[in-house]
């Protein structure tokens, strides 16, 4: 079980390294970084504020991107090219061929954020001349925004196990910016009454909570994360993502390949 997941993994991560629409968006997303170099220098004595704002915002947005993109069709470029039938003819459970699938284009991700996270401290440094304390809290929002993707993906899979690539990436597209303003839709349940309310409070808590994984604010500004909100958001994070694979491996399952 686990080296067939492993080899689909593995194989998902390859695939996803040599599309070239991944450098593209990686590069851009580090000139992005840089950018906020020169974004700075205008500004007086908020340079540090700039560069750590713009560039973790450049790498969770273009992260975003990848997942989508990528994500939306694991599922349908298997099928249009019918190497899923070669796949699912040999010992292989669907199941183990999504979760591969997810595990591939998380590791993916994973280094993605990892490269972007270099041209955000090669910048912060240029601007700074040192790395100062404050700036490891640099590593807990890009570790949510990590969780973020973990999300993404599921929801990306979910999706493209029942439907077209375009509609995937709409509903994935969609769950993200509603998600993002969780905490408002939360709000604006509380000051409404009836059937209004019970809706605006299921979708609230329905969609992906986006706001609560979005520190980077806090983060530019040198305020302290707590450590219980690290746990509840990796606890959250997680659940929310088992959920979602989930959902993607019981369609999978039932749905008609012929």
């Amino acid at each position: 079980m686990i080296p067939r997941i492993v080899h689909i993994a593995s194989n998902t991560f390859r695939e996803a390294v040599r599309d070239r629409v991944l450098y593209n968006l990686i590069a851009f997303a580090l000139l992005l970084s840089g950018a906020a170099i020169f974004v700075g220098q205008i500004s007086i004595e908020i340079e540090r504020l700039v560069v750590v704002n713009l560039g973790l915002t450049a790498v969770s947005l273009f992260g975003i991107v990848i997942a989508i993109f990528i994500g939306i069709g694991l599922v349908s470029k298997e099928i249009e090219k019918r190497t899923l039938y070669t796949v699912l003819s040999r010992p292989v459970r669907r199941w183990e061929f999504i979760v591969g699938k997810f595990l591939g284009l998380a590791g993916t991700l994973v280094v993605n954020t990892f490269f972007m996270a270099i041209g955000v401290f090669g910048a912060l440094l240029y601007v700074a001349h040192k790395f100062s304390k404050p700036d490891a809290l640099i590593l807990v929002a890009l570790y949510f925004i990590v969780l973020e993707f973990l999300i993404i993906c599921s929801l990306a899979l979910l999706f493209s196990s029942f439907s077209s690539p375009l509609l995937s990436a709409v509903f994935a597209f969609s769950l993200f910016v509603i998600g993002s303003f969780a905490d408002d839709l939360r709000g604006f349940a509380g000051l409404t009454h009836g059937m209004t309310r019970w809706f605006a409070m299921a979708a609230a808590y329905l969609v992906p909570n986006f706001s609560a994984l979005n520190v980077i604010s806090a983060v530019a500004h040198q305020q302290h994360v707590a450590g219980q909100l690290i746990l509840q958001n990796t606890l959250y994070a997680l659940f929310y993502t088992v959920m979602a694979m989930s959902g993607a491996v019981l369609i999978f399952e039932r749905r008609n390949l012929k």
